[in-house]
């Protein structure tokens, strides 16, 4: 646990001189493995208390750049091998659609991941990097990977044991290409579904969130950073980016709520957003992300009180704060001011994407001018080094390269069946009359809808690219029409439509409806209303006398109530991601619907935003609801 980081002690690394001797460009260009490590490390020249503490003596032994250089994260789009090397990096990481060159395939993964490795292992103290991604609902960067359903999507199953089994099952699967850091879980409390980021939180309810979030940390870290599949933890966005008003969005879209501004008192902003983040604390977590967002006016990456004071303070938290994608860039015009702002207040390791250089210069300039103290930045590579050190990536005998042995389980059957029940518990039954639901197996069923046969639409945002795309994103998997075709078998008729057609002599109808892919700036809408030909191509349905099943794909709840009406039986599917059978598994019965609205459900845009606990409470459906059958 990351509590327990500054206990940890292992023998001495091997010296810099080796280091020198060992590793050279020519070498690393011709793709040679990392240099052997001595069985028996020299002592550092002047022996402390610390001596046998890597940390303090990798410490010792760094000069300026190299510390600066821990404290860098590039982007694979920017940044080379060689580069790695020379600017003695502590970690690289992909964006959203930043994907290896060789393609995006688990292989390409993996071998662009040893190949940075080994640029590390080459610098002149051959300090790991971390590589760091966004898999926030799988390995869902790489063609191949589970992806499981959003965050909002477990908030509804209410199960912390799935969830940290989720987590688990997306670690393994990064160790398998040898990334060991994601960004995630978010720990956020949306209270805007308006909010193009409402799917990565699990819920408007901080208790909630906080069981859930600790959950996901355990999983994905194993309880223990030093497990062999563990994988480093981001508790995201601190602090409040759920709770930001319209109007104040710096995306780009004036009317939007992301990035924007969280106008709240002390107290209430402790009451609600603060709480998760002591959860995600107590649990270990090895990293956090501030946001992009403000706290009345101020930014959170130059925040000192919010940075310093109460989460590594008060909150005691151990691990590193990593910056946003060019965050720190937003605090000032003057890239130097905004640097010397943010590392003051508190700021680890910046994701500086291209702008790595500059950043490094200037950082360097500003502790040798006196802008930033030099116990300022042993701080932040302490905290740094730390994590490095619980993770086994400062053992000498330890190995940094990704472990190919996992290849066996990626994307397995197995690790679908985790995916597939995370989607049936997840789904929340919000109307069933005439005894719709569940679907009788010799029924003739009609399918319609352009989401029903469309795996990317149903995946959501952050899966193979950063918005997320409609299509085939060929990440393996089943859409919900595969799903409910399998099920039904050879008993019964399945035929399928996007649009409308005769369904005469169906028995039953589903239509699968909802929002396209959409991830953060981009989602932000000031209306929630489903699209009008979806409402049409319902009521058309609707108009047949034939038993009618709604199925919402959606990342928030939306304003459903003509759909609603016209159905028989409507079902929040969320965003279930590739794993489409587990919502027939639930229309067939084969599973009961368990889900409970972790969202409270509008009647109309003018409520928003509504949540659990306002003084005029009146939703379509609160909190916690859901039916059975």
């Amino acid at each position: 646990m990351v509590a327990d980081l500054a206990d940890r002690s292992f023998p001495c690394r091997r010296s810099p001189v080796m280091a020198a001797v060992v590793l050279a460009s020519s070498l690393l260009a011709a793709g040679c493995a990392a240099p052997a490590r001595p069985a028996s490390p020299p002592q550092p020249a002047t022996a402390t208390a610390t001596s046998e503490d890597p940390v303090e003596w990798l410490l010792s032994r760094m000069t300026l750049a190299e510390k600066v250089g821990q404290m860098t994260q590039p982007d694979l789009e920017s940044i080379q091998p060689a580069e790695v090397t020379e600017l003695h990096i502590g970690s690289v990481l992909s964006g959203g659609n930043s994907d290896p060159e060789a393609g995006n395939s688990m292989e390409a993964w993996t071998d662009m991941y040893d190949r940075y490795q080994r640029a590390a292992l080459a610098s002149r103290l051959g300090t790991p990097i971390l590589y760091g991604v966004d898999a926030v609902h799988g390995h869902s960067n790489v063609v191949g990977a589970v992806v499981f359903p959003h965050n909002i999507g477990l908030g509804a199953t209410r199960n912390p044991g799935l969830v940290r089994r989720i987590a688990e099952v997306t670690g393994k699967e990064m160790r398998a290409t040898g990334v060991q850091w994601t960004f995630s879980p978010a720990v956020s409390v949306p209270r805007d579904e308006r909010w193009g980021r409402t799917y990565e939180g699990f819920s408007e309810d901080p208790a909630l969130v906080s069981e859930l979030g600790a959950a996901a940390v355990l999983g994905y870290q194993r309880g223990d950073l030093g497990h062999p599949l563990a994988v480093l933890a981001t508790a995201k966005h601190y602090l409040g980016d759920g709770g930001t008003v319209p109007g104040t969005s710096t995306f780009g879209d004036s009317r939007g709520l992301d990035q924007g501004d969280m106008r709240l008192s002390e107290d209430e902003m402790r009451r609600i957003h603060l709480h998760p983040y002591r959860a995600a604390v107590d649990a270990g977590v090895g990293s956090v992300m501030p946001s992009y967002s403000s706290w009345n006016g101020h930014k959170m990456s130059g925040d000192r009180y919010l940075l310093t004071s109460v989460l590594k303070g008060e909150l005691g938290f151990e691990g590193f704060l990593i910056s946003d994608y060019n965050a720190i860039q937003q605090l000032h015009h003057d890239f130097k001011t905004a640097i010397a702002k943010s590392v003051n207040a508190g700021m680890d390791m910046a994701m500086v994407p291209s702008a790595y250089r500059d950043y490094i210069r200037l950082l360097i300039e500003l502790v040798e001018e006196g802008g930033v103290p030099m116990s300022r930045i042993d701080d932040a590579v302490r905290r740094i080094l730390r994590v490095k050190d619980a993770m086994g990536l400062l053992d000498p005998d330890g190995s940094y390269l990704a472990d190919r042995s996992l290849q066996a389980s990626f994307g397995s059957p197995e690790h679908r069946e985790v995916a597939r029940e995370a989607v049936r518990q997840s789904l929340v039954l919000l109307k069933n009359e005439r005894g719709t639901l569940p679907l009788a197996r010799n029924a003739r069923i009609h399918v319609a809808g352009v989401a029903a046969d469309d795996i990317g639409i149903q995946s959501g945002g952050w899966t193979i690219s950063w918005q997320g795309q409609p299509g085939d994103i060929t990440t393996g998997g089943t859409t919900i029409l595969e799903g409910i075709r399998a099920a039904a078998g050879t008993a019964g008729a399945v035929t399928y439509s996007e649009y409308w057609t005769d369904v005469r002599g169906a028995d039953a109808i589903v239509v699968v409806i909802g929002e396209a892919p959409y991830a953060e700036g981009v989602g932000d809408r000031m209306d929630l209303s489903l699209d009008t030909g979806q409402v049409a191509l319902v009521r058309r349905m609707a108009d047949t006398g034939i038993p009618v099943v709604v199925v919402l794909i959606s990342g928030r709840p939306l304003l459903i109530d003509d759909a609603l009406e016209l159905s028989d039986a409507f079902v929040a599917a969320w965003l279930p991601g590739t794993e489409g059978a587990g919502v027939a598994d639930v229309l067939f019965g084969d599973h009961r619907p368990t889900g409970r609205l972790s969202f409270t459900w509008p009647r109309s845009m003018s409520q928003l935003p509504l949540n659990l606990g306002d003084d005029r409470y009146d939703p379509l459906f609160p909190f916690g609801y859901g039916l059975r059958y």
